[in-house]
């Protein structure tokens, strides 16, 4: 390219001013060269967190008072601060085949049948149980398990075959009307739990059952004073006197009318069926609490069955034979007749007073033992009373 003359000079000039003006522009003529974004935020799509949840599982009954003091007054709060952070997924138990399952579950958890009531909840590896314990020890779980990230609702197979609820949780949880019952903070027994449930094919009772406090409690003071005689009875070593015909056909029957009753209970608690109890009290409550098994594992139907068979035995024995053991007989029929009240006393206690249940074929027992108790003593008086006379005329005999 050739420039003619003049031309460089003056193209020289101008090239350079382009330089300099683009060079020492002013600042903001820079800053808008640069693009500008359209909004100074990420989306939310791209930084949402995921946050930790903890879904807590509450096993509970209506009309029970601790169930419903945890739900109108120690979940409520905790939701309200925790919002979706804490799940909480209601199970009612409804049924005889619920409290069952629930028995099972409690049981994988190294529980015993004695220690499972409801309010029962479980959140994570944790088994609440009762007004006391949940309110004491759930909210430092939950905040445990948040900072752990969360947990899951527990995997139990029973789970499904709970009865279905006709209302959801959350609606459960907002609807269920507290009872005028006063909690106490010990969890609801199941076998009490029991005792207030109808299963759905039942027909309502056309007339309210009697509770049978009233009776039991009756029997109790009844049974208490043939105790006191008894004892008085020995100690003074005279006693109402009975006639040895009534005696011999009394005794073997009311024995056998008790052994009866006991194995018609170790039926029911042995096979785990449902009792026929009649117009007075709840034989299922009482037959499915923690004291219808001695130590948890033998039934006291079973002990009774042994006793009353153990009781007869030796019965018969002292009437049929004529050895040493013959001639013990009466002592050892009193002192198993005894053992046998004051079990049956205990028994009866707990039933109005512990379990709030009254079995009509306990009380049926316990009124047989107090009979054989009774009738055992005045054989075993007249014996006693024989034998002094026998050593103080032997003794008269030896003096002459």
């Amino acid at each position: 390219m050739k420039f003619q003359n003049g031309s460089l000079p003056i193209f020289v000039i101008l090239l350079s001013g382009l330089f300099i003006g683009h060079t020492f522009r002013p600042p903001s003529v820079l800053a808008q060269s640069k693009p500008t974004p359209t909004d100074r935020y990420c989306h939310l799509c791209d930084q949402v967190a995921t946050q930790a949840v903890v879904r807590v599982l509450l096993f509970w009954m209506e009309g029970c008072p601790h169930c419903h003091e945890v739900i109108d007054h120690v979940l409520p709060p905790l939701r309200q601060q925790y919002g979706r952070q804490l799940e909480i997924r209601m199970i009612e138990i409804s049924s005889i085949e619920d409290v069952n399952r629930l028995y099972e579950i409690g049981e994988g958890y190294g529980l015993k049948p004695e220690q499972i009531g409801v309010p029962f909840l479980i959140i994570g590896e944790h088994v609440l149980i009762g007004s006391q314990q949940i309110p004491a020890e759930l909210p430092a779980l939950v905040e445990r398990y948040l900072k752990l990230g969360g947990v899951d609702y527990p995997q139990i197979p029973h789970l499904a075959n709970f009865s279905p609820s006709s209302k959801s949780p959350a609606s459960e949880l907002a609807s269920i009307q507290p009872t005028p019952q006063p909690p106490t903070g010990e969890p609801s027994p199941l076998a009490v739990v029991q005792a207030q449930m109808h299963e759905p094919d039942q027909p309502t009772p056309s007339a309210p059952k009697s509770s049978g406090f009233t009776l039991a409690i009756v029997i109790l003071i009844g049974m208490v004073l043939v105790l006191a005689y008894g004892i008085g009875a020995l100690v003074l070593n005279r006693a109402i006197p009975v006639s040895e015909r009534f005696n011999h056909y009394a005794f073997p029957l009311l024995s056998l009318v008790g052994l009866g009753v006991a194995l018609y209970l170790s039926y029911v608690e042995t096979q785990e069926v449902a009792a026929i109890c009649g117009p007075i009290g709840d034989c299922n409550a009482v037959q499915q609490s923690p004291y219808a098994k001695l130590f948890g594992v033998l039934p006291v139907g079973v002990l009774g069955a042994f006793g009353y068979a153990a009781i007869l035995s030796i019965w018969f024995w002292g009437r049929l034979r004529k050895d040493w053991f013959a001639r013990k007989a009466n002592l050892a029929v009193f002192v198993m007749t005894l053992f046998g009240l004051l079990f049956s006393i205990y028994l009866t206690y707990l039933e109005p007073f512990v379990i709030k249940a009254v079995c009509a074929w306990c009380l049926t027992s316990a009124v047989v033992m107090t009979l054989l108790y009774f009738l055992s003593i005045s054989p075993l008086v007249e014996q006693w009373r024989s034998e002094l006379e026998v050593e103080n005329l032997a003794f008269e005999v030896e003096e002459g």
